[in-house]
């Protein structure tokens, strides 16, 4: 799994950032990617990246601001243009199926691919074998949701040795063994699955939070991820003006983290008042905390490797 920032500044497009989106990228685990709101001119940033937007499985819209919607009716036109065919679903709050219809009638574009759009209310918004989406409500200036992704346990290793020790024949056997499920050899011995098998591996969960004040949702959703990303849209110094537009400060997102018990910070949606070399002061701002914390930049890459949070630019 890996998080890939396509824009990460808040309000509008500034030299040094685009509006809001985030790639969760689920190449290896199902060969698609999840976005995760869709500024304007998203699509512009694919460009510059290997992204192609058929393997756009999902996208999940935390709230109906411009700066998080914009996008997605170039969005959807050029995937359509390119010749995707493969299923859509947009998940997002009550007025985005309405928006999006009237936004593409008008403009008589046509969607060759299956579109799905899903007008979400807090819980369980998508379930599958492999992953769960939860969604809460958080506190800014219109309804805007936050998300919990968790990967369902993964299934535990498969001891080759120890099968081929037993007399296990390669093939289905070994399959059933790796699923929980013991087996019977053609010599009439039982092989039961726990002698040959690991525990089953915890699987990942990244809270991706919309715009919001500091509040007990965001740590719902938060409690115990490997990574949360969450707005940092103003400083300490800016506070006052982040309570007054329903927003955060990077020692907010920072609080929430700490009380979620949550092991890696990425602060995102800042706003376009600081420039690059205000980043340091804003880190030392929160350099009390434990756990590792970092400012996203457009194209930044973040991978999840064994348990471990590793940035790639």
């Amino acid at each position: 799994m890996q998080l890939l920032f396509l824009g990460t500044g808040a309000g509008m497009p500034s030299k040094q950032r685009n509006t809001t989106s985030t790639v969760l990228k689920l190449l290896e685990e199902r060969g698609s990617f999840w976005m995760f709101d869709c500024g304007e001119a998203t699509q512009h940033q694919i460009l510059h990246t290997t992204l192609k937007p058929r393997k756009l499985e999902k996208l999940f819209i935390t709230h109906l601001h411009g700066d998080h919607i914009y996008g997605l009716p170039g969005l959807l036109g050029s995937r359509s243009f390119l010749g995707g065919l493969e299923p859509l679903t947009i998940y997002g709050p009550t007025g985005l199926k309405n928006w999006i219809e009237v936004t593409l009638s008008v403009s008589k574009t046509h969607v060759k691919y299956p579109l799905t759009i899903i007008e979400i209310e807090e819980g369980v918004v998508f379930e599958d074998e492999e992953f769960i989406v939860e969604a809460k409500l958080l506190e800014h200036v219109v309804p805007c949701f936050g998300y919990t992704v968790k990967q369902k346990a993964l299934a535990p290793e498969l001891y080759i040795e120890k099968t081929d020790a037993l007399g296990v024949p390669r093939g289905p056997l070994l399959k059933q063994l790796k699923e929980g499920h013991d087996v019977l050899l053609p010599d009439g011995k039982v092989v039961k699955s726990e002698e040959v098998t690991g525990a089953p591996k915890e699987g990942f969960k990244v809270t991706i939070l919309g715009d919001t004040k500091y509040c007990d949702n965001s740590i719902w959703l938060s409690e115990n991820a490997d990574i949360v990303v969450h707005e940092g849209t103003f400083d300490i110094e800016t506070a006052e003006l982040a309570r007054l537009y329903g927003h955060s400060t990077i020692v907010d997102a920072a609080e929430v983290c700490e009380k979620a018990n949550a092991k890696h910070l990425i602060v995102n949606h800042i706003s376009a008042r600081f420039m690059p070399s205000d980043l340091n002061k804003m880190l030392c701002q929160v350099e009390k905390y434990s756990f590792p914390i970092y400012i996203a930049e457009d194209f930044t890459e973040y991978s999840w490797i064994n348990g471990t949070l590793i940035p790639l630019k």
